[in-house]
C-alpha cells in the first residue's frame, strides 16, 4: 500500500550538444603554419553533451539527451552510439543542418587540440526545451556548444524542477547573470576559472595546498557561485563549496589518479558525466569529484571519446586497487 510519499528524483537531463569526432594522430601537434604527418585517423561519436550523457549512463546514471543532428549519416551514427548507451535520445531533433562537426588532432603524449563547427547544434533553440523532460530531473547537465539563450531556457526549466543545475563553462564564454544565479555547481579548469573571475594571477598553482584556494573561493561566492568544482588535469582537482557547515569542509583537494594516457580527448566530458551521475545518485559534491577523477582517468586510457568511456564496476574496481 502506498505511504502517499514519493520516491526522491534520481533522473538526469543533459541538454546541448552532438558532434561527430574526426580525429588525426600525429606525434606531435603542429605548429602555426606547419604541415606535419598523421598516423591514424577514426571518425567517432562525440559532442560535449553527448559525451557526457553517455558518461553518465555507463555510470549507472537515468540519463535523457536533449539536443539536435542532421538528417545524415553523422546523426544517424551518434542517436545509434547514444542510445545504444542506455540514454534516452527522444528529445533528440532531427535538424535540415549538417551534424556538428569536431576536428581533433592528438599527439603522442594524447595531448589534443580541437576545433568545433556547430551544425544542426545552433539549430537548438528555447523551444526544444520542454518542462516536461525535466519532471524527473535530479541533475541537468549543461555546456556552451549551444546557444545561450538555449542553455538560460534548460537553466531555468531545471531550477524551476528542484533539480541540481551543473554548469560545465565549456567551450569558455561570459555567462550572463542570470545564468550563473541558476547554476548550482559551476565545473570549470584553471584557466576557465581564471578568464571568469578576471584573475590569472589569482590561481594556485595546480599543486599547492587546500588553504591557497581560499581566496579563490570566496571570489566565487561573491558572484554567487557556492559550489565550484576546479579540474587541474594530470594535479587532480579542487572543490570549493562555500555551503559546507565547516570551514574545513569548504576546500577539499582531489587527488589524481595516475594513468598512462593515450587520449584525453573527452576526458573532462567523462569526469563531468561521473558528476552528475554521483550527484544524482546522493553523493557529497566532494565525493562525487573524487569518483569523477578516477572516471575520468581511466577515459585517458583508450582513443576516442564514449568507446573509451568506464562503467561503475571499473570506476570502483580501479578506487579499490
Amino acid at each position: 500500500m502506498s505511504t502517499g510519499s514519493s520516491a526522491p528524483k534520481a533522473g538526469i537531463v543533459v541538454v546541448g550538444s552532438l558532434n561527430a569526432d574526426l580525429t588525426i594522430y600525429t606525434d606531435r601537434l603542429p605548429n602555426p603554419g606547419e604541415t606535419v604527418h598523421g598516423n591514424g585517423f577514426a571518425v567517432n561519436p562525440g559532442g560535449k553533451s553527448a559525451n557526457q550523457a553517455v558518461a553518465a549512463s555507463k555510470l549507472g546514471g537515468k540519463v535523457s539527451l536533449i539536443g539536435a543532428v542532421g538528417e545524415d549519416p553523422n546523426g544517424t551514427m551518434l542517436l545509434d552510439s547514444t542510445a545504444s548507451a542506455g540514454v534516452d535520445v527522444s528529445r533528440v531533433r532531427r535538424s535540415d543542418a549538417a551534424t556538428g562537426v569536431a576536428v581533433i588532432s592528438v599527439d603522442a603524449r594524447g595531448e589534443n587540440s580541437i576545433i568545433i563547427s556547430a551544425g544542426a547544434n545552433g539549430t537548438l533553440r528555447p523551444a526544444d526545451v520542454e518542462a516536461a523532460a525535466f519532471a524527473d530531473a535530479a541533475v541537468v547537465s549543461l555546456c556552451l556548444e549551444v546557444g545561450m539563450d538555449t542553455v538560460v531556457a534548460a537553466a531555468q526549466a531545471g531550477h524551476d524542477a528542484g533539480a541540481t543545475v551543473l554548469l560545465n563553462l565549456s567551450p569558455y564564454a561570459e555567462v550572463p547573470e542570470v545564468l550563473a544565479g541558476l547554476s548550482d555547481v559551476l565545473l570549470v579548469n584553471a584557466h576557465e576559472a581564471a578568464m571568469f573571475l578576471g584573475s590569472e594571477a589569482g590561481i594556485p598553482d595546480a599543486d599547492a595546498e587546500a588553504e591557497a584556494w581560499e581566496p579563490v573561493r570566496a571570489q566565487f561566492a561573491d558572484r554567487g557561485l557556492q559550489r565550484v568544482l576546479v579540474t587541474l588535469g594530470a594535479q587532480g582537482s579542487v572543490v570549493l563549496d562555500s555551503l559546507a557547515r565547516g570551514a574545513e569542509d569548504q576546500i577539499t583537494r582531489i587527488s589524481p589518479t595516475r594513468v598512462d594516457a593515450v587520449d584525453t580527448t573527452g576526458a573532462g566530458d567523462a569526469f563531468t558525466g561521473a558528476v552528475a551521475a554521483r550527484l544524482a545518485a546522493g553523493d557529497s559534491l566532494a565525493d562525487a569529484a573524487a569518483f569523477a577523477s578516477v572516471a575520468a582517468a581511466l577515459a585517458a586510457t583508450k582513443k576516442g571519446t564514449q568507446a573509451a568511456y568506464a562503467s561503475r564496476e571499473e570506476v570502483e574496481a580501479a578506487r579499490a586497487s
